[in-house]
């Protein structure tokens, strides 16, 4: 029976080259991956499509897009070969049960998805994970990734991907900067450039709010010069540097949160500006029914909504704060 089985397999170079293929949409990446060329990719893919009698891609110049009949086969094809995967991890690397491994980007890794990774092991206590921090694109298949949680518009396809949160960012800073400048009564609106902490988001993104933006939505003529002010490389390290009273910071709420509740930052204004983009947790189809996945973002989804209130004794513009 085992033999017969084999006798009706698909080619399985030409499989992987599909799947492959199909996971980055592109004959030249797909190549890049599999350090072949693309036309040998393309070869490979005709080939299955002979042996199917189907064709499983439309072609539009460089463009590729699965059809009916390939989104089928990339189904299957790609969960056969995500069992396989994990078989040889488990016997190569001795493990009885799956390691839950997420990908995450460095801003995110300590203020954010570490605290919810102890709630995680609390309820999960038997849960082991491997936590990687790195920047997008990140490939899950190669580098066998349960989980990747990006923010933007990277170009992920054949991933299941699942909406965690949308963030905005507010001005905070520490209490004792707080009264040091006496905020209380000058306002953000006469507070000099060099104390405002301006985060450099990278080449990438190009829909961060600044400080500018803040001012135009609180109705205030007024854009800090970032040449004059603090810079930071990460939205975490702006939070951080507000923390040690360093400046005040457009932070982002998700990461504040814990801040805000302890009393170690304070919210300066009510008025926040929305991130240009959600982050999202993308999955492997072929993973997406595991337990440890299906725990992880089921926690996640509840713990990220960001409905905190923010200290009442803190108003908008005029920073009252009479508790800092």
């Amino acid at each position: 029976m085992l033999d017969a089985a084999l006798d009706r397999l698909p080619p399985l170079n030409s499989l992987k080259a599909f799947v492959v293929s199909g996971r980055t949409s592109s004959f030249a990446l797909a190549a890049r991956e599999l350090g072949v060329s693309a036309a040998a990719v393309s070869l490979q893919v005709r080939n299955l499509e002979r042996w199917f009698g189907k064709q499983l891609f439309r072609r539009t110049g460089n463009r590729i897009a699965l059809t009916d009949a390939g989104h089928l086969v990339f189904a299957q094809a790609a969960h056969a070969f995500g069992e396989l995967a994990d078989m040889a991890r488990r016997i190569t690397e001795g493990e009885s049960r799956p390691r839950l491994v997420v990908s995450v980007p460095f801003s995110l890794a300590e203020t954010w998805l570490a605290p919810r990774l102890v709630r995680l092991i609390e309820l999960y206590p038997q849960m082991t994970f491997d936590l990687r921090v790195e920047d997008d694109p990140i490939d899950l298949q190669r580098h066998n990734i349960d989980i990747r949680i990006s923010y933007g518009e990277f170009p992920y396809s054949g991933l299941v991907a699942v909406p965690l949160l949308h963030d905005d960012v507010l001005p905070v800073c520490s209490p004792s900067f707080w009264r040091r400048h006496d905020l209380a009564s000058t306002g953000l609106a006469q507070v000099t450039d060099n104390l405002f902490i301006h985060t450099k988001w990278g080449e990438a993104y190009a829909s961060h709010p600044s400080w500018a933006d803040w001012f135009a939505r609180a109705n205030i003529e007024r854009r800090p010069d970032p040449a004059k002010g603090r810079r930071v490389g990460l939205s975490s390290l702006a939070i951080s540097a507000a923390r040690l009273g360093l400046g005040i910071a457009l932070g982002q709420r998700s990461m504040a949160l814990n801040d805000l509740e302890a009393g170690q930052l304070v919210a300066l204004s009510s008025i926040s500006l929305r991130l240009g983009h959600p982050y999202r947790a993308l999955v492997l189809q072929t993973r997406q029914d595991r337990p440890d996945i299906r725990h992880f973002l089921s926690l996640m989804g509840k713990l990220s909504p960001l409905d905190a209130a923010l200290p009442t004794d803190h108003k908008d513009g005029g920073l009252t704060a009479s508790g800092a």
